[in-house]
């Protein structure tokens, strides 16, 4: 990969971060939460995406980014009032742009008028908060047309178009750039068009520095600027063309004043260079970097102007504030890291195994070395998988847009609020929970949420509230989809059901049961087809995607007040902690956090129905019971449960199973290795893991280990082998 790719996919990462930070923000703006400060985040960001997509030539990203952040500059300077009507337009604004980095990233041509509508909207918020000459005469034709190469010649003040003049006061102006600039996606030609706009601008270009064709850098400066700028506007207004980039360029200001005055005063921004650059980490600029700029200078200078007197107590602020140092690291080497620390639990716990079984009086002391091991090798787990994980908010970030056009399709008014999006998970769960959050919300919207004319009728305010939310419970993750919408109609579903042959038109079903047959195939209450619904495909596609993932999922809902879906995930598909148990000679992993309790149940807890493998009564409650030695054909397996344990575990939709095996072997962390790649799918089996012996032990998936007992019992008369051998370790 050559380095001009290398920082193409920068730019488009950075990108990603910066389009989270203007949706969060604009959605803070609009519910109230926003402050000063958040404007200005949403303006920087914005700016970013701009200056970045100058450099690869992205014009149609430029000129809609540029008309973008004239609307959010004239919001934060507070020319232009951040009412509901505005935000609704920056808030399509920030989907077309994020729609625009889309294309730009897949390389795809953006189609003609694309962001036309959304533009004239911006437009005439520009024109009406007087505004327009900005946007018009800015990053539109005269500004992408020079992105497409750079002339390393003088510049004129003519490649930068005319801009008015008063004369009123007169700037000199250097302007070196750092490489440190250009790595983070800043393009010195676009803020240099920027300050000509303050007035009248004549520039020179150095180009003394630079080398031969063949030994050119792109991602290096080699071109400075001196000039002067004639303008009516103060200092501020140029500090704030280079507020993105003093930290990673050497600026100067100089005031030329009048005769007879005092002598001129120089304002010099020389930013010092970062030690985090040397070590590969991007530096964090400061609150305030122009105020911070200006702090140096104040030691070289007897006086200072009005307007930049407070600047030391703003750079002193600046400095006081701890620095988040980050860096980037390829997933695959995360990745390697992972598989790394995998074998090496599993080469703990074949330590472990060899320590158990040898004489006492050696083991003491290679107990208290293999306790310090273990509690080592558990902490560097943990460390590597918080690597990997992300936060949810990378997935909730795509909801409100997806909120906004279904209300606009629906004629609904629909508000959108989340919560815990730091709330952090391993990636490759992560990508495998847009879909599935995508079905839920679009049936929330269509089905949950009534229109404002039935939600009036009903009592309640005419907007419909969706709440995300995401948190830890129990060593695994729980994100719930809660609405205040009419809840399920389960007289309608349960006909519905019946009519598609789905169910048994005799049966009789609580009324979790009745919710919940909006998981099955097929099944839709919608009496026509949309866009949006109605194909009988989504929930039941939601509920198979999240179980493949190790989670469950599980719906309540209330007539007339709601419907609140839950899904459970484990934290990560790479670690996990599980229950090691006996069956015969074999063992098998139960996943701790689906355990609820142990116990060796007597002989009154245990009831033979027709039918069934027998079920536990457990404080007033029927738990059924699964026999692991019969179900997988284990020779030497225990047949009567008091002779066992039973395990007790939550499986699918909140429902307790019973498991009964020989014996508990105790708790180990095990490394899940997947046995579909290998061989294929195992009902009731969700991977394997190698043991300290040496033994390769299969992982239970105990959602589905209900439904492998119900299908065994219904053909009982049918011969085992086949599963017998499948769920046996070699």
């Amino acid at each position: 990969m050559s380095k001009v790719d290398e920082l193409r996919n920068t730019f488009f990462e950075e990108c990603s971060e910066l389009l989270q930070e203007i949706e969060v923000g604009l959605t803070d703006i609009r519910d109230g939460r926003g402050t000063d400060d958040t404007v200005h985040a949403v303006f920087r960001a914005a700016h970013s995406v701009k200056g970045g997509a100058g450099i690869f030539g992205f014009e149609t990203l430029v000129e809609f980014a540029h008309v973008f952040e004239t609307v959010l500059d004239a919001l934060r300077h507070g020319t232009l009032a951040a009412s509901d009507e505005v935000l609704v337009v920056l808030l399509g604004a920030s989907d077309i742009l994020s729609d625009l980095v889309t294309m730009a990233r897949s390389g795809k041509p953006v189609p003609p008028g694309y962001d036309n509508e959304c533009r004239s909207a911006l437009n005439r918020l520009i024109d009406a908060n007087g505004d327009g000459a900005a946007a018009s005469n800015g990053a539109g034709s005269e500004a992408a047309g020079d992105f497409d190469g750079i002339d390393f010649m003088p510049v004129r003040a003519d490649d930068f178009g005319e801009a008015e003049a008063s004369g009123e006061r007169v700037f000199k102006i250097a302007f070196r750039p750092r490489a440190e600039m250009l790595k983070k996606a800043n393009e010195p030609l676009y803020i240099l068009r920027e300050l000509a706009k303050l007035g009248s601008l004549e520039l020179t270009a150095d180009t003394g520095a630079l080398p031969r064709l063949s030994e050119l850098q792109p991602d290096n400066a080699y071109i400075n600027w001196t000039g002067t700028l004639r303008t009516a506007k103060g200092r501020q207004k140029i500090e704030e063309v280079f507020e993105f980039v003093v930290d990673d360029c050497d600026l100067e200001i100089v005031e030329e004043l009048p005769e007879g005055t005092a002598a001129p005063i120089a304002e010099t921004a020389l930013a010092e260079s970062c030690d985090a650059i040397a070590d590969s980490t991007p530096p964090v600029p400061p609150a305030n970097p122009a105020a911070n700029g200006s702090t140096k200078a104040a030691a070289e200078m007897p006086a200072r102007p009005a307007e930049a007197a407070d600047a030391p107590k703003d750079g002193a602020a600046a400095a006081a504030k701890p620095a988040a140092m980050t860096t980037r690291v390829d997933l695959e080497k995360i990745d390697r890291v992972v598989n790394m620390v995998g074998e090496l639990v599993i080469a703990q716990a074949m330590l472990g195994q060899v320590v158990r079984e040898l004489p006492e009086k050696m083991t003491s002391r290679l107990q208290h070395c293999l306790d310090e091991v273990i509690h080592h090798t558990r902490e560097l787990k943990d460390s590597v998988m918080s690597m990997r994980a992300q936060q949810v908010r990378t997935v909730f970030q795509r909801m409100p847009r997806l909120v906004r056009e279904l209300s606009a399709k629906t004629s609904k008014n629909v508000r959108l609020e989340m919560s815990g999006e730091a709330t952090e998970i391993d990636k490759t769960i992560i990508e495998r929970l847009s879909d599935p959050l995508t079905h839920i919300i679009r049936n929330s919207v269509d089905h949950g949420i009534e229109s404002p004319q039935d939600r009036r009728a009903a009592g309640k305010s005419e907007q419909g509230v969706i709440h995300l939310s995401a948190g830890h419970r129990g060593g695994r993750i729980v994100i719930e989809v809660s609405d205040d919408g009419a809840g399920i109609n389960g007289e309608r579903v349960l006909k519905k059901a019946k009519e598609r042959g789905l169910i048994d038109a005799n049966a009789a079903l609580t009324e979790d049961e009745i919710s919940n047959l909006v998981f099955l195939p097929g099944f839709s209450t919608a009496e026509t087809v949309s866009d949006i619904s109605g194909r009988g495909v989504g929930m039941d596609v939601v509920r198979r995607n999240i179980m493949d993932i190790g989670g469950r999922i599980t719906l309540k809902s209330e007539p007339g007040r709601g419907t609140t879906i839950q899904l459970s995930l484990p934290l990560t598909l790479a670690v996990m902690d599980g229950m090691v148990v006996e069956i015969g000679q074999d063992n098998y992993v139960v996943p701790i956090s689906a355990i609820v309790e142990c116990m060796r149940p007597t002989r009154a807890d245990v009831r033979n129905l027709l039918g069934t493998a027998g079920t536990l009564q457990l404080r007033g409650a029927i738990v059924p019971l699964v026999h692991l030695g019969d179900l997988f054909g284990i020779r030497g397996a225990v047949r009567d449960v008091v002779d066992g344990v039973v395990i007790i575990v939550e499986a699918g939709e909140g429902a307790r199973l019973g498991i009964v095996v020989d014996e508990l072997r105790g708790h180990q962390q095990v490394v899940i290795k997947s046995i579909e790649e290998n061989y294929g799918v195992v009902p009731g089996i969700a991977g394997a893991t190698i043991l300290g012996n040496g033994r390769v032990a299969f992982i239970l998936d105990v959602d589905r280990l209900s439904n492998v007992a119900g299908a065994e019992m219904e053909n009982a008369a049918l011969p085992r082998a086949e599963p017998a051998i499948m769920a046996r370790p070699s």
